[in-house]
């Protein structure tokens, strides 16, 4: 069985993981009956048990679990299935494994013996270390990825437990407690000494599961988080109710997405499912975490229309320069002049222009579209237009795009977020914008609602940028994220966002490899403002051969120059650069002085970039044309 790349402790590093959810529940669900062992389905069911393993993957959990919970040696015994210890084990690994193939981790699951450690003989506390052995040492075997060893109510088993496995295997371990109400173990430890106790008896995970839902596991996981750990964190769907001689579990998935946003905005690292979960609830923490900019490091969590069907079953896409005249210019200006012996001259005309122009926020799109006007006027290529930028509510881009192409005949570039439509309702808007002639778009995942008008409205995030891009790469070829053939291509010019000053700088380069492999054509950049940081970024992507066209804000104050350092992602600015600000105060003066540091910014790699994206700070578009002067654009006084 190939084993995903990279290992489990690795891929925890990229961002937030996504665990599967309640095995036990579900089998319970789908008519298994809680009399008999639930462990024992994996020799008579085993298809079953599959399903459930493949539902959750379709959902979009990274790590799934083996069902062998309750299927230690004492356990078993208890149902007269001791004999069969090794081949349940066995075989849940098997079927796990199988279904993961190499779409996600598989995680050997180990639960307590159910005895206590604290009131045994030694011989007996020594078959307990033997039945966890027995278990992990099966796992090792098999292949599972790391071993999840959960729902532990007494630190003395715990640390049976960890003991047991560090004897027979070297995994990864993740070692989850169970805390009541009040955030104790049956043994009186609270999460933060929990956590240093599990850490010190050899975990690589610390965390908290079952029992309580999803606000009272929270407290234990800002304890924990706060140690510095790597944190995980599996609730129950509430509290159970019967009805109907069914037990219930009343805990929406909704409500598990808001909280699973939580958990990741704090720094848990793996968030999954307990007792009376389903793969809805598993959905809305794999959108939680996309939101959060998970490391999607298992591509198969994302669209894959390109391997879905035979190399044959493809249609040649469109070449590049064919797609768009902004498609065309990059592709010349990127070879005459950046890729270029003999380069150029550097000019309007080879140089590529895109300026910021967003929708209104109410129903006059006048000064929009007067502003594309002027733009255009002075020669600038296309304007760009946002997807509700910031999460703010404003008219539909395609809609002003669509009147910018009718009344100006210009081109523009649209955005195209995540955020706001399901898979369905992104395919809808891709194929009516290439019908009504709008191919240039940046796939971007967006910013969350919590950030905008209406914090309390519901993200959809069902593909974040990377899966979207390789949506789109498909219907580039004619097939659908489906694998069904479309009959005809789409002809999108793919561009993706760029982070230069990203916090976490070498994950932002693995992720603009991926959305490289995945289709983008060329990148557009944040606004920098350190021509060093961007120099540096410009070598460390020289391997992916994309067009850049640099992103630039011109800074309008000093007050704004401190806002967009101190409070927006992405963004650095250098003390330098604010103290030039704070020098020229506000007004006219500043607003110049913004200007000039955007153009020094410009001209120190203007030999690099096939040009620019400005985003003109307050609507203030003269402001874009002002920086331009410097490659050779007249500005009107």
């Amino acid at each position: 069985m190939t084993k995903p790349a990279p290992s489990f402790l690795e891929a925890l590093k990229l961002g937030p993981m996504v665990l599967d959810g309640a095995t036990g529940t579900q089998i319970y669900e789908r008519g298994v009956f809680l009399n008999r062992n639930l462990e024992e389905v994996c020799l008579v069911k085993p298809t079953l048990v599959r399903s459930i393993h493949e539902d959750y993957l379709d959902a979009g959990a990274q790590v799934i679990e083996s069902h062998t919970f309750g299927a230690n040696r004492i356990k078993l015994g208890r149902y007269a299935l001791a004999e069969k210890t090794e081949a349940i084990n066995r075989a849940a690994v098997q079927i796990a494994l199988e279904a993961a193939g190499d779409k996600a981790f598989v995680a050997g699951s180990i639960g307590p013996t159910g005895t206590t450690p604290g009131v045994m003989m030694d011989e007996e506390i020594e078959e307990v270390r033997a039945a966890f052995r027995e278990q992990a040492l099966i796992m090792a075997e098999e292949g599972c990825h790391l071993i999840i060893i959960e729902t532990f109510r007494l630190l003395s088993e715990m640390r049976l437990a960890l003991e047991a496995v560090a004897d027979v295997c070297d995994l990864p371990v993740v070692a989850q407690m169970a805390f009541d109400s009040e955030l104790r173990t049956a043994d009186g430890a609270d999460p933060e000494r929990a956590a240093k106790l599990l850490r010190r008896w050899g975990a690589d995970v610390v965390g908290a599961n079952c029992v309580e839902g999803p606000q009272v596991l929270f407290g234990a996981a800002e304890q924990m988080v706060a140690l510095d750990y790597p944190v995980s964190c599996v609730p129950n769907a509430g509290y159970p109710r019967l009805q109907d001689d069914r037990l219930i579990y009343m805990a929406t998935p909704e409500y598990f997405g808001v909280y699973a946003r939580r958990y990741f905005k704090a720094g848990v690292a793996l968030v999954g499912g307990c007792c009376g979960t389903s793969p809805d609830h598993i959905r809305q923490i794999a959108a939680a975490a996309r939101m959060m900019g998970g490391g999607r490091s298992l591509p198969a969590r994302e669209p894959g229309p390109i391997t879905i069907l035979p190399e044959d079953a493809e249609l040649p896409p469109v070449p590049m320069a064919q797609k768009s005249a902004l498609a065309a210019k990059i592709v010349r200006v990127y070879e005459e002049r950046v890729k270029a012996t003999n380069p150029v001259p550097l000019g309007p005309d080879s140089f590529v222009v895109s300026v910021e122009v967003n929708p209104p926020s109410g129903l006059d799109p006048t000064r929009s579209i007067d502003a594309a006007r002027m733009l255009q006027a002075a020669g600038v290529d296309v304007i760009n237009i946002a997807d509700g930028p910031r999460a703010t509510v404003r008219m539909n881009n395609q809609a002003l795009a669509l009147l910018v192409g009718q009344q100006l005949d210009m081109e523009v570039i649209l955005h195209v977020c995540c955020r706001d439509r399901n898979l369905l309702g992104l395919q809808s808007d891709l194929l009516a914008a290439h019908v009504l002639g709008l191919h240039n778009v940046v796939i971007i995942t967006g910013d969350p609602p919590k950030m905008g008008d209406y914090p309390h409205a519901t993200a959809v995030f069902d593909l974040d940028s990377i899966g979207l891009l390789r949506l789109v790469h498909g219907l580039n070829r004619g097939i659908d994220p489906a694998g069904k053939v479309v009959g005809q291509t789409t002809g999108f010019l793919c561009a993706c966002g760029a982070e230069p000053g990203a916090l976490d700088y070498d994950r932002e380069i693995r992720r603009l490899e991926r959305k490289r492999e995945s289709g983008a054509e060329f990148l557009m950049t944040q606004p920098v403002y350190d021509p060093q940081l961007l120099e540096r970024f410009l070598n460390d992507i020289a391997h992916l051969d994309l067009p850049v066209l640099v992103g630039l804000l011109p800074l309008a104050s000093y007050r704004n120059a401190e806002f967009l350092h101190n409070e927006v992602p992405g963004m650095q600015i250098p003390e330098e650069i604010r103290s030039r600000m704070r020098d020229m105060g506000k007004g006219p003066a500043a607003r110049q002085e913004g200007v000039r540091i955007a153009q020094e910014c410009l001209m120190g790699v203007a030999d690099r970039v096939v040009g620019a994206y400005i985003m003109p700070p307050f609507g203030r578009y003269e402001a874009a044309l002002e920086v331009l002067a410097c490659v050779g654009y007249e500005v009107q006084a």
